[in-house]
């Protein structure tokens, strides 16, 4: 990711991150494309509402600040024991719930690069009580943890905002143990996608103009070393893109 993107998107979060006691926020952060957390029939897109069905019962207070296009631990399979890492953990949703999940004896780690949510989170986690998740600074394409150490990676729409979306994938594999178990909620490119979108930086910074096609998506599972690729299509975000359930397991 370029300095000057990266820091468009810092600033993003960094902002949702000040509004979040009160913000029921779009996919990261108000744009030209997704003003709203519904689309222009009224569906839910993004944010909280996805979670419905979700047990989030501790999690409240950071779900409600989710900025994600999907709901990846309801299709991560978390067991007790387990070690889990959330690419771009924002308000610690996603955290929080896995933490419960791996209990007792596991452990639920949130990576963010804004200091800001970072804050959040954690605070969010003292008062849910939650004291099996930890929250660390750094960037999805340089993961500060050690090689084989997780067995499940998650993430809620952040890795289409990287602009090397194969170093983060990489990355990924590296810290996953072998077969491992990749399970993520992202956004999903049409092939006929325009070059206006793809350029605009607002759009970058509200998961739509960074996104892979499903099929390059694919490719840079594969590159990575995973196996088993699943890319299930959940709802529509934009004319160009769809929200989907990415799952794959590390060889």
């Amino acid at each position: 990711m370029t300095e000057s993107l990266r820091e468009t998107v810092r600033a993003t979060y960094a902002a949702a991150a000040k509004e979040a006691s009160g913000s029921s926020g779009a996919c990261c952060g108000t744009t030209t494309f997704v003003e709203l957390n519904t689309d222009d029939r009224g569906r839910v897109v993004f944010g909280a509402a996805l979670y419905d069905t979700e047990q989030i019962e501790g999690a409240e207070k950071a779900v409600e600040a989710s900025l994600g296009c999907g709901v990846p631990t309801a299709v991560a399979d978390l067991h007790p024991g387990e070690t889990v890492l959330d690419l771009g953990s924002g308000a610690g949703g996603d955290v929080l719930i896995s933490a419960k999940r791996v209990a007792p004896g596991g452990k639920a780690i949130g990576l963010d690069m804004t200091p800001e949510m970072l804050e959040l989170a954690r605070a969010n986690a003292r008062e849910a009580g939650i004291d099996n998740a930890e929250f660390v600074e750094g960037y999805l394409e340089h993961i500060p943890l050690d090689d084989d150490s997780v067995d499940v990676v998650i993430s809620n729409c952040v890795i289409n905002l990287a602009a090397d979306k194969a170093v983060v994938l990489a990355e990924a594999a590296r810290v996953l143990r072998p077969g491992g178990r990749f399970a993520v909620s992202d956004v999903v490119a049409d092939e006929d996608m325009d070059e206006a979108t793809r350029g605009d930086m607002a759009a970058f910074t509200g998961c739509i103009a960074g996104a892979l096609t499903e099929a390059d998506y694919r490719a840079a599972l594969a590159g990575a070393g995973f196996e088993d690729i699943e890319i299930t299509r959940t709802h529509s975000v934009h004319r160009h893109a769809w929200a989907a359930i990415v799952r794959a397991r590390r060889g």
